[in-house]
């Protein structure tokens, strides 16, 4: 229909097979195609010149009409893919599974499969640098510290610490214990600086007394296996050490409670893209 709507345009193959970027030879055959199908002659042609018939000038406000759809058609079906390909570079703190994150990762694929998404992790506080300097759009943040009014905050779950106790220990079947029964406990620890270590120091502050680290280490799995055989006691975060929990050990609430907000968040200054959006009503709908 375009080839047609140019070609009644111009009257002349040579420059509407310019124009369409096509040849005269391809353009003669499609319109004659046209031509068989209707079953009438859609231009006058002579040795000169071609004209449009009676019949091409019933068809010519149709076919502009097509045309038109068609175009404006296929610029809202690019523009969409587009969108599909965008690309979303999201920070997150370490646990992506255990915070059910990956539920998350996994809607959004589903609701924009031609996406690309780059998932960083790193600390909270190295996440809210990465959100200032742009290397992130959207992050899963632990308590922002220092935030100001910097970043929009959007609620997404919360954690709490607990012990890590020996199966074996006391006070293993308890629901829940007061930290300051375990003051005289070796204990284990996340790494000096970290979030869970804060939470834990500040737990232990709370409770009244300073905690006899023996050893320290990044990965629970490791603390966990320790305290299976016998090196001490761990405060980890709840939903971590659920997530790797050791039949061996128990899993023991404490008192006072002391616990942990995981947003989701963005800078205030920032315009969301298509992708980050999404992300947003996902999270939102776990």
């Amino acid at each position: 229909m375009k080839e047609f709507v140019v070609l009644a345009q111009t009257g002349n193959f040579l420059e509407a097979a310019e124009i369409l970027y096509s040849s005269q030879s391809t353009l003669s055959k499609h319109i004659k195609s046209m031509e068989l199908e209707l079953g009438v002659p859609l231009f006058d042609r002579t040795t000169r010149k071609v004209s449009i018939s009676k019949f091409g000038l019933l068809l010519l406000p149709y076919a502009r009409q097509i045309t038109e759809i068609t175009d404006k058609f296929i610029t809202i079906l690019r523009s969409n893919r587009e969108t599909d390909r965008e690309i979303l570079n999201l920070g997150s703190i370490y646990g992506l599974a255990q915070y059910k994150i990956t539920d998350v990762l996994v809607s959004f694929k589903k609701s924009l499969p031609g996406a690309t998404l780059n998932v960083m992790q790193a600390s909270s506080r190295d996440l809210t640098e990465m959100l200032r300097q742009g290397k992130c759009e959207l992050a899963f943040v632990r308590d922002v510290e220092d935030a100001g009014d910097d970043f929009v905050q959007i609620p997404f779950t919360t954690d709490t610490i607990v012990a890590v106790l020996p199966i074996r220990h006391p006070l293993a079947k308890q629901k829940t214990i007061p930290l300051k029964m375990l003051e005289n406990e070796n204990f284990l620890m996340a790494v000096q600086g970290t979030m869970p270590y804060r939470l834990s120091m500040k737990a232990c502050e709370l409770s009244g007394f300073e905690p006899r680290i023996v050893y320290s280490d990044p990965e629970l799995e490791n603390q966990v296996d320790l305290v299976t055989k016998g090196m001490g006691v761990y405060l980890a975060l709840k939903k971590l050490a659920l997530y790797h929990n050791n039949p061996k050990a128990a899993i023991v609430d404490i008192t006072p409670i002391v616990g942990t907000y995981i947003n989701l968040c963005h800078l205030k200054t920032t315009e969301l893209s298509n992708a980050a959006k999404q992300l947003v009503i996902c999270a939102g709908s776990q």
